[in-house]
């Protein structure tokens, strides 16, 4: 099996890369401050500059993870306990947390809401199974590539943009999109990270197979339960409930993106810089899909601010869960690494771009 640790003259000189990569993380922050106060300033939300700190708060974490992993902190056998930790524990809680804000919104737009979202993913999970095909010749890189395809990073940096641009209430309609997308990232998205068939080995070809017991996974089981949060119009739930499942949900966020840095850490800067198929993937991600579901949505004849909120969802980075599930099951990170850092990168021009659409 090749590997993808640096090798002696890459480590030998990670010390220019990481001054390179500091470099390129400070570039980022920059920029993005830049466009998004642009952005607020021509449509008169300065409640977005918040959303700035939010972004240099997560690259900061991501950095710190990079460090963390370069230093021997993290890496290997922890990171895999820690993405444990996060799929079992802290990610459910937060799942249940964006039910229990104590306000529940028109809920004439639920149902809406919920239906957009199932079409949403089933329509991306024809492109997750088969885009990937077209995209790259390895069958081993199918998976990271159909999961970038499906899956953005909603709950880490789409809520914050979406209640800057919509209100703070639009955050409620984000979290019911995301429970679609919470019950689809534990169950075709495992699908997807286990799913490279290789004809020579049977043990592969089956993984590929549905497994019932993800039906009632810890990250399933809660969506179910906001799902019953939502339906009943449950509002009032005890702060001695809630505040513990919201402090614990809090981990996810940065735990998930520590392990992202730690993941990074073992990638040349050559290779974090990304490969035709990271960057085809990046656009599909970040622009073509997300417009080609808003004509679709807008033919069909969903609410405008349904559709709205659905499609600057869609045009999030990759999920940082895709990470996560390949330490779970065992398989590369440095793909699905690669997608994930240059979409988010990109992002700091595609998300104003999309936004200034929808709000137009």
């Amino acid at each position: 099996m090749k590997s993808h640790w640096p090798t002696r003259s890459e480590s030998e000189s990670k010390n220019t890369h990481f001054s390179i990569f500091n470099l390129q993380f400070s570039i980022f922050n920059l920029q993005f401050s830049i466009l998004f106060i642009t952005f607020a300033a021509e449509s008169g939300d300065y409640h977005i500059l918040e959303n700035i700190n939010i972004m240099l708060i997560l690259l900061a974490i991501v950095i710190v993870g990079y460090v963390a992993g370069k230093l021997k902190y993290m890496g290997g056998d922890f990171d895999r306990r820690l993405s444990n930790i996060i799929i079992d524990i802290t990610c459910p809680a937060l799942i249940l947390s964006s039910t229990m804000g104590g306000t529940l919104p028109d809920r004439s737009l639920i149902l809406p809401l919920l239906g957009i979202s199932l079409l949403t993913y089933l329509l991306l999970t024809a492109v997750a199974f088969y885009l990937p095909t077209l995209l790259t010749k390895q069958s081993e890189n199918r998976g990271p590539v159909g999961f970038a395809l499906m899956f953005g990073n909603v709950g880490f940096i789409g809520y914050p943009i979406v209640g800057a641009i919509f209100g703070q209430q639009a955050v409620f309609y984000a979290a019911i999109l995301n429970m679609v997308n919470s019950l689809a990232v534990f169950t075709i998205g495992v699908m997807l990270v286990n799913g490279e068939k290789q004809p020579s080995q049977k043990a592969e070809s089956k993984r590929m197979a549905f497994q019932p017991k993800i039906l009632v996974s810890s990250p399933l089981i809660a969506a179910y339960l906001a799902i019953l949060i939502v339906a009943f119009g449950i509002d009032n739930i005890p702060k001695v409930v809630s505040q513990p499942i919201t402090m614990i949900g809090n981990i996810t966020v940065p735990g998930a993106l520590l392990i992202i840095g730690s993941s990074m850490s073992k990638l040349s800067w050559r290779t974090m810089l990304g490969s035709t198929v990271v960057y085809v993937t990046t656009a599909f991600r970040l622009l073509i899909l997300p417009l080609l579901l808003y004509v679709i949505f807008r033919v069909i004849g969903f609410d405008t601010l349904v559709i709205n909120i659905n499609t600057l969802v869609i045009a999030m980075p990759v999920a940082t869960y895709g990470t996560i599930l390949c330490l779970r099951y065992g398989r590369d990170t440095t793909l699905i690494t690669e997608i994930t850092l240059v979409s988010t990168l990109l992002s700091v021009l595609t998300i104003p771009l999309v936004a200034q659409l929808l709000t137009k």
